[in-house]
């Protein structure tokens, strides 16, 4: 059932949705599957054991939290190979190599 769940919820515009979609590009649908399934599982464990109340975020409050969080991640491993990211204008983007 959550399974089945996980694949109809793949195609929703709902933060679970874009879990599902950003986790099937990167490791395949069968395995996105299972993680989504497991994700509702816990929400649906939380929800029983502790009385609390699901409310979705919305896909873009969860595609915004996942680029803020690869953007961390990209600097701190430019900081540890000893370079520094900059923002730069749309206008002039160009890649200098040094």
């Amino acid at each position: 059932m959550l399974r089945l769940a996980a694949s109809t919820v793949g195609r929703t515009d709902t933060a679970l949705g874009a879990f599902y979609r950003r986790l099937s590009a990167r490791v395949g649908k069968a395995k996105a599957i299972t993680a989504t399934a497991r994700k509702i599982a816990v929400l649906f464990y939380n929800t029983l054991r502790h009385g609390m109340t699901y409310a979705d975020p919305g896909a873009t409050y969860y595609e915004d939290r996942y680029k803020k969080r690869a953007l961390a991640n990209l600097q701190r491993r430019a900081k540890s190979l000893g370079f520094v990211l900059r923002e730069v204008d749309d206008d002039t983007a160009e890649v200098a190599v040094s």
